[in-house]
């Protein structure tokens, strides 16, 4: 059984302003307080994902608890209201119209987390792309235990080059399918999406049978021995980590006939296709903040031999003072963020100094160049390069790439019941 299967999708009912309704996934924006100010002004008093979510810059504030309650009894209050329509059994076919104008093209339903691991070394059909930083979970899990709604921002891949399952779904569906169309806020740029018909939702399970088939995913990689991979994170990999742990919890308390019933074994997210015209990968930078900067660069040349004459993995390195294009010739890992990221976090286990993981080139060098900071700048790996790599070395670094800038990244909109 194909892990990947219809929901009971809520959408706000029409009358919403969907623009206002429609924010960007929490991860984003960390460190830009001014960008959630300007959403908060934007939004004002309507319904909004944004209260029902908790963007991640606010997530080791003292009022966090408060908030978390917030964001649970606004949840009760949006379904005590009557705030959505409910498509049962359903599966959305999306198409987001980027800022620079290109189309990706998804697909939103649920995934079995009994298929999915993030550990180190799994075999499942759902797997992460990068580490998952255990500590990250426990915050977010705090969000998730008591929440009556999910809203993803969940990205995940599928490697499908003859572009047969997602992007064939634009001729399957008619003006009369479709269940939202409108722009959104920030640079978002556009998104429509349609509900699917019965038959061409088995249709979808029939293309990702074919992909799931083991004799054709080994000659595809040339691998043998090795568990099917058939969806790989692409984004929001610390939240499907953290329906994950929350449904394992479930498991430790409930029967088994409840916990495998309940609404929590399922994740909604939205599948997109690797091969998307639209999908680029985008290297994720480091900052690190309020750090005594000559000492980390005098570490980071004690810890790997640094030169400049491209011998090794490549990185650039932004300070008040210095902008210089570096290499490891000695490195710990196979792509430079991974032996960056190695040092890094020996580095500030004993020595002063935040690091904060940043979209966008131009806006790592302006951090980097402020006082007591320090930007660390990659070049990105190739997307095709993607599923063969996890299959054989498993899971990347954390934070090793991004799907898009910022404003391309996933919107909040579709909510489902997990309680």
């Amino acid at each position: 059984m194909i892990p990947f299967k219809k929901a009971n999708i809520l959408l706000p009912k029409k009358g919403t302003d969907m623009t206002k309704w429609s924010v960007v996934a929490c991860d984003q924006y960390t460190s830009e307080p001014e960008y959630w100010k300007e959403v908060e002004e934007i939004v004002g008093e309507e319904p909004s994902t944004l209260r029902i979510t908790l963007p991640e810059i606010y997530l080791e504030e003292s009022d966090v608890e408060e908030r978390i309650s917030k964001i649970n009894n606004t949840m009760k209050e949006y379904l005590d209201n009557d705030l959505f329509d409910e498509y049962k059994d359903s599966m959305i076919y999306l198409e987001r119209k980027q800022s620079d104008g290109r189309v990706r093209e998804g697909l939103i339903g649920m995934v079995d987390l009994e298929d999915y691991s993030y550990e180190k070394g799994s075999q499942t059909l759902i797997r992460a792309t990068e580490k998952t930083v255990i500590e990250r979970i426990p915050p977010r899990l705090k969000v998730r235990e008591n929440a009556l709604l999910e809203l993803p921002h969940i990205m995940i891949l599928i490697d499908d080059e003859k572009k047969e399952i997602i992007e064939s779904l634009k001729n399957k569906v008619t003006e009369e399918d479709k269940v939202y169309d409108f722009d959104l806020m920030e640079n978002g740029g556009h998104i429509r999406g349609y509900k699917l018909s019965n038959e061409v939702m088995n249709e979808v399970e029939e293309g990702l049978e074919r992909l799931a088939d083991k004799t054709s995913f080994e000659e595809r990689y040339d691998v043998t021995g090795k568990g099917v991979l058939l969806f790989a994170m692409g984004d929001g990999n610390h939240s499907l980590a953290t329906a994950k742990a929350n449904y394992e919890n479930l498991k430790k308390i409930l029967p088994e006939e409840e916990y495998l019933n309940h609404p929590s074994r399922y994740a909604l997210v939205e599948l997109v296709n690797l091969h998307s015209d639209a999908l680029e990968f985008e290297p994720i930078h480091r900052v690190i903040f309020d750090t005594v900067v000559n000492n980390l660069i005098e570490e980071l040349y004690k810890y790997y031999d640094i030169n400049e004459d491209g011998n090794g993995e490549y990185f650039e390195l932004v300070t008040k003072d210095m902008d210089k294009k570096l290499y490891i010739s000695n490195p710990k890992s196979n792509i430079s963020v991974g032996s960056i990221q190695i040092f890094l976090d020996e580095y500030l286990k004993d020595h002063k100094g935040k690091i904060d993981y940043i979209h966008g080139d131009e806006t790592t060098r302006g951090m980097g160049r402020e006082e007591g900071n320090v930007g660390i700048l990659f070049n990105v790996m190739k997307k095709e390069e993607l599923f063969k790599t996890v299959i054989l070395d498993g899971a990347l670094p954390r934070k090793t790439f991004s799907m898009g800038h910022s404003y391309d990244k996933r919107f909040y909109l579709e909510a489902r019941k997990i309680k």
